[in-house]
């Protein structure tokens, strides 16, 4: 018993009032997804493959659409349509969509697509420069000395010999571009190359310049000017227009891109706009509070300590970070964090005045031990023996 077929308009999933351009965007999706290059050795995928396409054939003709509408797959019953192999798909076209298919998944272009030989703009050159960190910050005037092509002035950028022009391109018939046809039983596929003989120029060279060597330029080193804005980050880039590779058949240069590349600080760290640094004071500072000195971008700053200010404290400078780099006006900030520093070097004297501070303010230095005599507090003997377990 041969298998029922489903109805077209189900197969590509278009209700029966849709319009062509419908049907065929249903069944381009379908072939797409369907099609036997795309599912090897699918014979599932193959098998819907077949029937959208058969639905195509029959809902893109407006004859063959009004006679289904009419009669049902009955109307084509007898005509050798017993199976998806005997369908007769002579009536319909399937060149542009099997030519945008398989420049999808092959990189050809459809018919639709414009030659290669036009004018076209020049590749993008790329190069790095070095700055400072403080140039980040308030931007910088820098001289780069690069290779770059300008045009051949022997022949003004043809390529030819002097008395000579290029000539159009034989094999492609100087479109630039190389379309091959493919007869499928689904109907002609048509994909479009670049010309291998003229590299989607049009144009070939018999005689070529003798300076230039037939590609139309000259390298030299230049010397070229970039302004590093402030407020760069490590890693951005700048753009000088009309410093790249030169264009093709008369377009315009490409573009030179300069990544920044930042040094890093030996006191500052930098996230977004802002500013972090670690700043030392002294205990008599932290304890009685008192002025300190504190590095910037803008130079020293003096910052008054408050008494009894704890070290790991953050204090924010506004206004000393980093500038926006759409407006230089406006800044980040900067936060310093407050580390008491401790003195490694005391005199006798010193550490005689020290020791009696310390009786005065809790006498930390003779904690454990009056805890181990039991002074002050309760448990002394228990204390001592843990003290005496652990050690």
């Amino acid at each position: 018993m041969a298998e029922q077929k489903r109805d077209y308009y189900e197969v590509l999933g278009v209700d029966r009032g849709a319009d062509d351009a419908s049907i065929k965007k249903a069944y381009r999706q379908l072939a797409k997804k369907y099609h036997p290059d795309m599912n090897p050795g699918d014979e599932e995928a193959e098998k819907k493959f077949k029937e959208a396409s058969e639905a195509y054939a029959v809902l893109s003709d407006p004859e063959k659409r009004r006679q289904y509408d009419q009669f049902g797959h009955a109307a084509f019953e007898g005509g050798g349509a017993g199976g998806f192999s005997g369908f007769d798909f002579g009536g319909a076209d399937f060149s542009d969509i099997f030519g945008d298919i398989f420049g999808d998944f092959f990189g050809g272009g459809s018919r639709s697509s414009r030659g290669s030989n036009g004018p076209m703009k020049g590749a993008n050159l790329r190069t790095s420069v070095r700055i400072s960190f403080s140039e980040a910050v308030f931007g910088v005037e820098k001289e780069l000395d690069l290779n770059l092509k300008d045009t051949c002035k022997t022949c003004n950028g043809t390529g030819a010999k002097p008395g000579t022009s290029p000539e159009t391109c034989r094999r492609c018939g100087g479109r630039g571009q190389v379309v091959t046809q493919h007869q499928t039983p689904f109907g002609t596929i048509r994909n479009s190359q670049v010309c291998p003989d003229c590299n989607g120029t049009g144009k070939t060279i018999k005689d070529k310049c003798p300076d230039c060597h037939g590609t139309g330029y000259i390298s030299g080193r230049k010397k070229i000017q970039v302004s590093i804005p402030a407020g760069i980050d490590n890693g951005q880039s700048v753009r000088i227009r009309d410093k790249g590779e030169p264009g093709v058949n008369g377009g315009p240069r490409g573009d030179l891109l300069v990544e920044v590349v930042v040094d890093r600080h030996p006191i500052f760290q930098r996230q977004d706009m802002n500013i972090f640094s670690t700043v030392p004071m002294s205990f008599a500072v932290a304890a009685l509070g008192g002025e300190i000195l504190i590095d910037t971008v803008d130079g020293k700053v003096v910052y008054d300590v408050k008494a009894g200010t704890q070290t790991d404290t953050r204090v924010r400078l506004r206004g000393k970070g980093v500038p926006s780099l759409r407006n230089k006006e406006v800044r980040g900030d900067h936060y310093v964090t407050l580390v008491v520093q401790v003195p490694d070097k005391l005199s006798n004297e010193a550490r005689d005045l020290l020791r009696q501070f310390d009786g005065e303010t809790g006498n930390t230095l003779e904690a454990v031990k009056n805890m181990e005599n039991g002074d002050g507090s309760d448990g002394g003997d228990d204390k001592k023996k843990k003290k005496r377990k652990f050690l």
